[in-house]
C-alpha cells in the first residue's frame, strides 16, 4: 500500500497508475537487462518497456516487426561471460506446496497497457535480436548465440506448446531463486495480451535439469496444472564474443 496525496493506493492499482501516467506525459524507459527482485511502485518498470512495442497486431507469441528502441548495448559490470554449468545447482526434493515467494515480492499482472506479445518483449527484456514466433527461437538461436540447459538472470527460456509442437513460448529470466525455482518476465502468457512480472517457475523434471517446468498461475495464487518441456535457455551473448545485437 502506498499514497497518492492523502489517498491510500493498493499495490495492485499502483502499477496501472504510474504506467498510465508515463504513457501520458510521452516518458520512454530503457529496459534494464538484469532485473533485481522488484514489487510495487519498481515492478512496473519492466513492464513499461513494452510501450515501444504498442500497435503490435495480436495473435500468440508471434513478432516480424524490429524493435524500434535498441536497448542494452553493453554488457553489465560484473555479467557472467559463459551460462552456469550444473554443477553450479544442487539437486533439490520438488515441493509444491508452499508460496513460492514472499507477500512484498509478489508477482504481478499489468493489464490496462498496449497489447504486448512473448516475442518482442522478450526480445525487449534481454536484447537478444531474434524475430519471428516463440517456437522458432531455440533453432534461431544456433550458432549465433550462447544456448545453455541452465537458466541465468538476463537469459531467455524457451517453452514448447502443451501438447502442440508448432507453439512456443518465450519469457525473460529475471531471477535465479534455487535450483528448482526462477523467476520469470513476460507477456501474453495469459492470452490478453498482458504483461506479468516476478512469475516463479518450478523445474519439476525428475532429475532436476530444467527440462519440464510449471508456472504460476497469477490470478489464482497456485502452481498451474499444465507441464511444459523445456527447449533450452538462450544467453545474451554471441557466438563471437560481443554481448546482443543479431
Amino acid at each position: 500500500m502506498w499514497r497518492l496525496g492523502s489517498a491510500r493506493v493498493p499495490e495492485c492499482s499502483r502499477a496501472s497508475l504510474v504506467h498510465r501516467l508515463l504513457i501520458n506525459s510521452g516518458t520512454i524507459l530503457f529496459a534494464m537487462r538484469f532485473l533485481v527482485p522488484i514489487s510495487g511502485k519498481s515492478a512496473v518498470l519492466a513492464g513499461l518497456t513494452c510501450l515501444s512495442l504498442a500497435c503490435i497486431s495480436p495473435g500468440g507469441c508471434t513478432s516480424a516487426r524490429p524493435a524500434p528502441i535498441r536497448y542494452a548495448a553493453t554488457t553489465p559490470a560484473g555479467a557472467a561471460l559463459s551460462p552456469p554449468a550444473a554443477a553450479d545447482f544442487a539437486r533439490v526434493p520438488l515441493d509444491l506446496t508452499t508460496v513460492p515467494f514472499d507477500p512484498t515480492k509478489a508477482p504481478v499482472v499489468i493489464r490496462d497497457q498496449p497489447y504486448s506479445e512473448c516475442v518482442p518483449y522478450a526480445r525487449t527484456l534481454s536484447g537478444i535480436q531474434i524475430w519471428g514466433d516463440a517456437v522458432t527461437w531455440w533453432a534461431q538461436a544456433a550458432n549465433r548465440y550462447v544456448r545453455s540447459t541452465r537458466p541465468a538472470p538476463g537469459s531467455v527460456m524457451v517453452l514448447r506448446g502443451w501438447n502442440d509442437s508448432t507453439r512456443g513460448h518465450v519469457s525473460a529470466v529475471s531471477e535465479i531463486v534455487s535450483s528448482r525455482i526462477l523467476r520469470v518476465d513476460h507477456a501474453n502468457w495469459l492470452k490478453g495480451g498482458e504483461i506479468s512480472l516476478n512469475v516463479p517457475v518450478i523445474d519439476v523434471s525428475e532429475a532436476n535439469d530444467w527440462s519440464k517446468v510449471r508456472v504460476w498461475h497469477v490470478p489464482g495464487g497456485y502452481w498451474g496444472g499444465r507441464t511444459y518441456d523445456v527447449e533450452g535457455f538462450i544467453h545474451p551473448y554471441r557466438i563471437d564474443g560481443a554481448s546482443f545485437g543479431g
